[in-house]
């Protein structure tokens, strides 16, 4: 399925994904159990996480489906053997989902209750371009990120930063040093260290 890009928030969350992807198919055999920025995940978990998360996104936004209707079949190792094909699976297909006639216009039932998809749209974006940075320093690939989704994921996060930082997923926001560039500065809210 096209995505629309007239549609500014669906062209931001195919770029996100493309910018994922990319970096997906950067990974060597040997890298998938190097670790990562995030300090519990090894690529192979980084990849697992996010793949899940897209899987996730055909119920919630197309079927109008509850987190405890689809339960825990998205837990463990979605990636399976072949997990760059397992990723670009997950990926069209929440690409797919978010770019279906009016589903921006749903309300989607996520754990901590009911939200617009274009909300979760614009989540799923900030976390998919920052652990776009995640995966690009583990692997070696560049790590500058493109500024309008560096710029949108600053806007999307900083209203609940702190509630990241509380959820254990994110380590603490850090002070940006003087003169820091908007990715920095991003880098900083989700407590890495760029």
């Amino acid at each position: 399925m096209a995505v629309d890009h007239r549609n500014p928030l669906l062209a931001r969350h195919a770029a996100a994904l493309d910018l994922f992807t990319d970096r997906v198919h950067r990974i060597t055999p040997e890298q998938w159990e190097h670790g990562t920025p995030c300090t519990d995940w090894s690529i192979h978990d980084l990849v697992n996480h996010l793949t899940a998360e897209q899987l996730w996104v055909p119920p919630l936004v197309r079927d109008g489906a509850t987190t405890g209707s689809v339960g825990r079949i998205f837990d463990g190792d979605m990636l399976g053997p072949e997990p760059v094909r397992s990723w670009d699976t997950a990926a069209e297909a929440a690409r797919e989902a978010f770019a279906e006639r009016g589903a921006l216009g749903r309300t989607v039932h996520l754990s901590y209750g009911d939200t617009s998809a274009t909300a979760y749209c614009s989540q799923m974006i900030a976390d998919l371009v920052v652990h776009s940075w995640d995966l690009s320093r583990a692997v070696g690939a560049d790590e500058r990120l493109p500024d309008d989704l560096v710029a949108f994921s600053v806007r999307e996060v900083t209203p609940y930063a702190a509630e990241l930082e509380a959820s254990g997923l994110f380590g603490p926001p850090a002070e940006p040093p003087p003169g820091a560039g908007v990715q920095t500065k991003l880098l900083c809210l989700l407590g890495r260290k760029p």
